[in-house]
């Protein structure tokens, strides 16, 4: 009873915090809680089961290991947004690389509304009586044609006020999931020792696992395109506190949950987080399902918008929003019904992996031009390390 008393009232804080006027008005805050929202909004739900499942004891490694291979490329963006704002030329082959970094993460959206939008299907359904893979399809369909409608009449000028509240609803709950993990932890600790589980897949298999799940930790980019908003100088700094933040968070909440729990017998479920906290409070299902859907459904409006933007700005107005939502719709819904999450999160991982070789790319023309062979060498391995993600990254089996 005192854990579920500590957990709402922590989460309840952290809401009000948030949206307090103080904060709201923090211009840092605005341009930081951007990219934050990206990158624990939805891979904070899936990640912590995946590798307590696959790598045990060994999770808080791979996971500190995931944020520094990301801090990497948010470091060749933010080296790119400040030669951008020094006034850097790209070149032929920088520009080059720019037009094909913006189709990339314009198809990485793509694959990123199916990934969130399946994650808010089987969240819907997982406290129902209507729990089954068919049902969670239905949902996710559903909201496809809801976004779609949305985007061919009235646009999406309606939803953007949601954004905000979903984000702060969502890092309340992170915040009362740590507490209540925290607590847990000190409860089993003391009686039965915390839980160490050994690895239960080979080095290779780690790998192209653990490759597969950089979708999870996606989201940085943002800050780059806040430039309209934000000067470059704001955009760099809170997209590393950003960064610094949200992998502060993930290693607390890895830690936590991979001591505390055994992996789940059986093939693992894309909502298995649920079940996994309901022994820590009964309250928190319920809590972290209405901020998966508020999350979810924000994240996947807020990636139409983006791909929509994109295909009409690199098709110079030849291919308008309205088209590109129609068939971001379709591949979306084609890739609900032919592929289960875990496929769809390695499929988007392999596209931000692509994505992110390119900026690596650019970030490397741009340091070798202003003659700094270090760091244009650095850059230059971020394109190979980001080519080799796309290239062998794999899914959960």
């Amino acid at each position: 009873m005192l854990r579920d008393i500590l957990i709402l009232a922590t989460a309840a804080a952290g809401l009000l915090l948030i949206l307090s006027p103080p904060m709201r008005r923090w211009r840092f805050w605005q341009a930081m809680v951007t990219p934050l929202a990206s990158i624990i909004g939805s891979g904070f739900l899936v990640l912590g089961p995946i590798l307590n499942q696959s790598l045990g004891v060994w999770s808080p490694a791979a996971m500190a290991l995931l944020a520094l291979i990301a801090f990497g490329f948010g470091g060749a963006i933010r080296y790119s947004i400040a030669a951008g704002a020094h006034g850097s030329p790209p070149g032929r082959l920088g520009a080059l690389a720019e037009t094909a970094a913006g189709w990339m993460l314009a198809f990485s959206y793509v694959i990123s509304v199916a990934y969130y939008l399946n994650l808010l299907g089987a969240f819907a359904v997982r406290l129902t009586p209507f729990d089954t893979p068919l049902a969670a399809r239905a949902v996710t369909t559903a909201v496809f044609l809801l976004i779609l409608a949305t985007g061919l009449t009235r646009g999406f000028k309606a939803l953007e006020g949601l954004e905000k509240y979903a984000v702060s609803l969502n890092l309340a709950a992170i915040c009362g999931l740590l507490v209540g993990l925290g607590l847990f932890f000190g409860d089993t600790a003391t009686t039965t020792g915390p839980v160490l589980t050994p690895a239960s897949v080979e080095p290779w298999a780690a790998l192209t696992l653990f490759f597969g799940l950089i979708v999870t930790v996606q989201g940085f980019e943002t800050s780059r395109y806040l430039g309209a908003e934000y000067d470059a100088d704001l955009r760099i700094r809170s997209m590393r506190a950003a960064q610094y933040v949200s992998t502060a968070i993930y290693l607390v909440y890895v830690t936590l949950l991979v001591l505390c729990f055994a992996p789940g017998k059986g093939a693992l479920d894309d909502t298995a987080i649920i079940g996994m906290t309901a022994a820590v409070s009964p309250l928190l299902p319920l809590v972290l399902t209405v901020a998966a859907l508020a999350a979810q459904f924000s994240a996947s409006v807020a990636d139409t918008t983006g791909a929509g933007g994109l295909v009409a700005e690199r098709s110079k107005g030849l291919v308008g929003n309205r088209a590109a939502y129609a068939v971001l719709v379709a591949a979306g819904i084609a890739l609900t019904w032919t592929a289960d999450i875990f496929a769809i999160i390695a499929y988007a991982s392999r596209a931000f992996a692509l994505y992110y070789a390119l900026e690596a790319g650019i970030a490397a023309l741009a340091a070798r031009r202003a003659g700094q062979g270090g760091r244009a060498a650095g850059f230059a391995g971020l394109a190979v390390l980001g080519l080799a993600i796309a290239l062998l990254g794999r899914p959960v089996e």
